[in-house]
Parts: C-alpha cells; structure tokens; sequence
C-alpha cells in the first residue's frame, strides 16, 4: 500500500499535469495552425500522447517525466513566436507612434485624432506636436465601464501648459477582421498596442459613439509632484520607442491596460503598491481614491458621479475646447481657461 506522502506526490503531479495539457491543448488550438482541423488534431494528438505515456509508461516517475519532455517541446515551440510589426491591421492602430526627444521637447509623431460619425464609421487622421515636458502641469487617470465595477479600460493622460492634452491607451493590436478575445489575450493572439491620441478620439468615441455596449467614462486628476508626472511621460515615451523598434505581445494578465500603467509608474519612488484592486482594473479609482491620490477631502461617492463625462463630452464633441468642457465641475481639476485646438 502506497504511504500517503507518495500518494500526495502522486496527486501533485496529477495536478500539475492536468494544468499543464489543458495550457499547452490551448496554446495548439490559439496559437497554432491557422486551419481549425489541423489545429484540433494537433491538440488531440498531444493529450493522446499524454495520456498514453501516463498509461502505459512504467514506473511511473518515469511516465512523468515523459510527459514533463513532452510539454517542454510545446513550450520550446509557443515561446519560439515572435511577435511583429508587419501585419495587415486594422485602420485604428495602422500607425505606430514613436517620439523625438530633444532635451525637455518632445516631438509625438503618429497621434491619433480619428473623425467619428460612428465607433465603425470614420475618417482616419494622424498628426505630430511638439511637448515640452517642462510645461506638463497634470496627470489624469480615465476610467471606462461598460460590464460592471469591476473591469474597466484604463487610459493615461497628461496636460500641458496652454490647454494641451496627449492621451495614452494600452491595447491590443488588432489584424483586419479581428476581433477582441479576453482568453485569446492570455496567449500569443494579439500585438501590444499603445494608442497615443488626443482626446476627441481615444475618449470621445467611447463616451460619444460606441452603443453596443455603452460606455461610461471617467476621468480623475492625479494627485502627485509634478516631476512624477514628467517622470511617467517620459516612461510612455521610452515605451513607444521601444515598441517601434521591438514589438511585443499584449497579454490579458500581465501587460494589459491598468497593469501596463502600473508597470510606467515604477519609474518613480512610492508609486501605488500593487493590489488586488489593480487586477480588478474596475476599482483602480477607489485604490487610488484611499491613497489619498484623488480628490482629498471629497468622498468618492460624489467624486465619481462628478468624474462622469459623458453628458459633457457629448455635448461638447468636437469643440476646439473638448478637453476643458469635459473636466468642468470634476473635484480636483485645476482647468485651465482655455484649450486651444490642435
């Protein structure tokens, strides 16, 4: 009779096993063949192989480690794509943006400023501006729900002196016909994208145009030292660069909109701890709220139903001054007088 410490290796390894095919049986099926019978026989003949070795293969550490072998050649094999530049995209993140740095100006090449008449129906537009990392006076966190508090898409953006507003968005790099999968972003299925914009695009499509569903916007103002603030920009910018040069893959988990934020904000000392509720992109605002980051002195109840903007973005649409119209009675919100158009 087995003693029960073998019996519990026995079970861990099971265990370990069990994960192990139905993660590599995924990677073949998302990652592999692009024709579906070959992807499904291909998936089907590793969990045979598996089940087989376990079966038939004696004594049984050595089936486990056959089927350790096994597992590590379809790991050998998905970590072996590589990620591209050169794919047939979707009009939306078609250009790459990449920046000139010379000493506190920086030159924003490819910032997105799309005409909308509707999430699907636009006229695509694309421009340079010059920012002087000098004259960066705020930092706002833009929080976007549309199922629920607890997943929200999480957009960064940052003001400068004069009205000037340059707005970061980590996402996925779609190819035409594609669409957004959450299971497919654990695997190697979508490019990572950095969506640098002005803020009629990336924030009034999602409060003035997307319908099915709605979207609910909010934007908060960051409270922290300004040189933080330059610190985080220029981190943004060291990213786009370096995705022009190196892309990479967008991943569900680990490099998805809030964490990617997370991940830029290491840049500076005491940066928010990593949470639970950064995970749970939905309650990034109250995190941020508790650490004194937003609004002090305003309870977060009234400080989110004054963060809405939809009713102003969409009565301000395309105005010139869209980006002072949409902060206008959010607590915290030093707005400037005037935003000029770009």
């Amino acid at each position: 009779m087995a003693s029960p410490m073998r019996l519990l290796g026995h079970l861990l390894m099971g265990v370990v096993l069990l994960v192990a095919a139905a993660w590599g049986s995924a990677a073949l099926w998302f990652d592999g063949p692009a024709a579906r019978p070959l992807a499904g026989l291909l998936v089907a003949a590793y969990v045979l192989a598996t089940l087989v070795m376990l079966v038939r293969v004696r004594p049984m550490r050595r089936a486990y480690v056959g089927a350790l072998v096994l597992f590590a050649v379809l790991l050998g094999w998905w970590l072996s794509i590589a990620p591209s530049n050169d794919r047939n995209w979707q009009p939306e993140v078609a250009r790459l943006a990449y920046a000139d740095i010379d000493g506190d100006r920086v030159t924003v090449h490819n910032i997105r400023n799309f005409d909308y008449r509707s999430e699907t129906d636009f006229t695509p537009a694309w421009y340079d501006k010059t920012f002087d990392v000098s004259k960066l006076e705020s930092v706002d966190l833009v929080a976007v729900y549309w199922m629920g508090p607890a997943i929200a898409h999480t957009i960064m953006s940052f003001g400068f002196a004069g009205g000037d507003h340059i707005a970061f968005s980590i996402e996925t790099r779609k190819e035409a016909g594609e669409a957004y999968s959450t299971v497919k972003g654990f695997f190697k299925q979508y490019e990572l994208y950095y969506v640098v914009a002005d803020e009629r695009d990336v924030i009034r499509v999602r409060s003035n145009y997307r319908k099915d569903p709605p979207e609910d916007v909010y934007v908060y103002r960051l409270r922290a030292p300004v040189e933080n603030g330059r610190r985080i920009f220029l981190e943004y910018i060291k990213r786009i660069n370096n995705l022009k040069g190196q892309p990479e893959f967008y991943n569900t988990l680990t490099d998805n909109c809030t964490t990617g934020i997370w991940m830029n904000t290491r840049v500076n000392p005491g940066h928010p701890a990593l949470s639970w509720k950064i995970l749970a992109s939905g309650y990034v605002p109250e995190y941020l709220h508790e650490a004194s980051r937003l609004a002090p002195g305003t309870s977060f109840d009234e400080l989110q139903r004054k963060a809405h903007i939809n009713a102003r973005a969409q009565a301000a649409d395309q105005a010139a001054d869209f980006s002072r119209r949409i902060r206008v009675g959010i607590p915290g919100m030093d707005v400037p007088t005037n935003t000029p158009g770009q």
